[in-house]
């Protein structure tokens, strides 16, 4: 019987403290808030304690950001879409942030296994003043299992509505796609990075910001990447690789990177990353 598992955040600012409130309904937790940079940045791992989704399950994760706080979200493991005989699995998540909030979405990369028929879904609205900083990682198949993505399809959407789309379908008999040079080019592994804002960056920001990206993009062995201002309001990271190790190593590196550059942290990455 398929799961529907949703899972509802709420951070708040508390005097000088970023609290959480939450709730879920079927196999969805959060572990308990932390605070490794002090009282104003939530840390929390959202945990999927079955570890896949197969045809029909559905998991809904909303976030919701209150004006002046700040959380950063991770996961333990990848997100499995399993093979389907028939109904398609489903992950969706929607982000919203008040003015002048911060959000970190930092997931851990969604595996597309042989046979999937899966939909991978975002939608974050930011505020005048918001910043976030996301990223959306995705492998086809399992290379080093010798499982290839030869059957089966993948739909991602990443939406800022009225700002930013990009929506693709990644069906494994579309050889053209996944092998041609125009295309993924053989790679097994995709991922966006991006720095959202609710007001326009300055020029100059953008520039620095831009800058100083592309300075670390530059230590990426073996990933093909790009990074853009594809509107005033953001930055975009685009990046493929054979395996997605190196790609995700890559992104903590661009993470860490504007975190200092475009809000004045450290670095300090969520516990789980060292577990």
């Amino acid at each position: 019987m398929p799961w529907h598992a949703q899972l509802d955040l709420h951070y708040r600012r508390d005097h000088q403290r970023t609290v959480l409130q939450h709730r879920h309904t079927g196999p969805l937790r959060i572990f308990k808030s932390l605070y490794p940079e002090g009282d104003g940045i939530c840390h929390n791992v959202i945990i999927h304690p079955p570890g896949g989704l197969v045809g029909g399950d559905v998991l809904e994760v909303n976030v919701h950001a209150a004006a002046q706080s700040h959380g950063l979200l991770a996961t333990p493991g990848a997100t499995r879409f399993y093979r389907s005989d028939g109904p398609a699995t489903t992950q969706q998540v929607t982000l919203t942030l008040d003015e002048g909030a911060r959000l970190e979405w930092l997931p851990l990369e969604a595996i597309a296994y042989p046979g999937c028929l899966a939909h991978n879904t975002l939608a974050a609205t930011l505020a005048d003043g918001a910043e976030m900083i996301g990223w959306d990682v995705c492998a086809l198949g399992l290379p080093n299992a010798n499982q290839p993505f030869d059957r089966g399809s993948l739909t991602q959407h990443l939406e800022i509505p009225g700002l930013w789309l990009e929506r693709s379908r990644i069906d494994a008999a579309d050889t053209r796609l996944l092998e041609s040079p125009l295309g993924l080019g053989g790679h097994k592994c995709m991922g966006t990075l991006w720095l959202a804002c609710g007001t326009p960056i300055t020029r100059e920001r953008r520039e620095h910001l831009l800058e100083t990206v592309r300075a670390v993009l530059g230590s990426g062995h073996g990933v093909q990447v790009g990074a853009t201002c594809p509107n005033p309001r953001m930055l975009v990271v685009r990046a493929v690789a054979p395996l997605v190790e190196p790609l995700m190593a890559l992104f903590q590196q661009v993470w860490a990177t504007l975190r200092t550059e475009a809000w004045g942290l450290g670095h300090t990455p969520p516990r789980i990353w060292n577990v």
